[in-house]
């Protein structure tokens, strides 16, 4: 059966390849990044399943307006996908601006609340969909000069459960640790050894499928891709 995907930060890494993935099966995504160039490069690789709108979710109002076309254009989601995230540049605490603090939070916490407010009352309206939130294994523990990061995705984990504790019954929240891939976040962190880790588009071939057979038993329940 075909299902209908709104994600975020689909421009690239495993946003990207989980559009691809989707598409390839059938199903239809609706997609946002704040990249017009990679957009328009992602859709010349995919099918007309496939929707894509520049929008930075630090915008409340363009989260608005882009979560409203998309229910106008495919209906509310079958599944809610918060990818978009962006990681602070390897420093101590105490090294790192106001600005950069800020912006990790804006996009990472805010950003995820902002799409889930406009979407989470047409999911509940048609009585199901399933929310997931990306974590990261830096959301159920710790690394040094990471920690805005790490602030970010600890605080998912804990939104998503309170918010699973709210739903009503056919909804679902998740938060979902994907591992540790090949992107170029892992490689502001790691460097070269990047490389040595899966590729997102390999990733996608499992976690694609995994997605796919979420459900309302899963409801807060803190996953991780296998």
């Amino acid at each position: 059966m075909s299902r209908t995907l709104f994600i975020t930060g689909v421009s690239k890494g495993l946003g990207r390849s989980l559009t691809l993935g989707f598409d390839a099966l059938g199903h239809r995504v609706l997609g946002c990044s704040r990249d017009q160039e990679a957009l328009e490069a992602l859709a010349r690789k995919c099918s007309d399943r496939v929707s894509v709108q520049a929008v930075d979710v630090r915008d409340d109002a363009a989260v608005a307006s882009w979560i409203q076309s998309a229910v106008e254009e495919a209906g509310a989601p079958d599944l809610l996908i918060n990818n978009a995230a962006i990681i602070n540049p390897n420093a101590p605490l105490w090294h790192l601006d106001a600005e950069t603090f800020d912006r990790v939070i804006d996009i990472n916490i805010k950003g995820v609340q902002n799409v889930m407010r406009h979407a989470l009352p047409h999911m509940i309206e048609q009585g199901r969909g399933i929310v997931i939130n990306l974590s990261s294994g830096w959301g159920r523990s710790i690394s040094p000069e990471v920690a805005p990061y790490c602030a970010t995705k600890w605080a998912i984990e804990g939104l998503t459960q309170a918010l699973a504790q709210e739903l009503p019954s056919g909804l679902a929240a998740i938060p979902l640790n994907p591992g540790v891939i090949h992107t170029q976040m892992l490689e502001s962190c790691f460097g070269s050894g990047a490389s040595h880790y899966e590729e997102a588009s390999a990733w996608a071939e499992r976690a694609v499928p995994f997605l796919l057979e979420l459900g309302p038993e899963h409801n807060g329940q803190s996953l991780s891709v296998p």
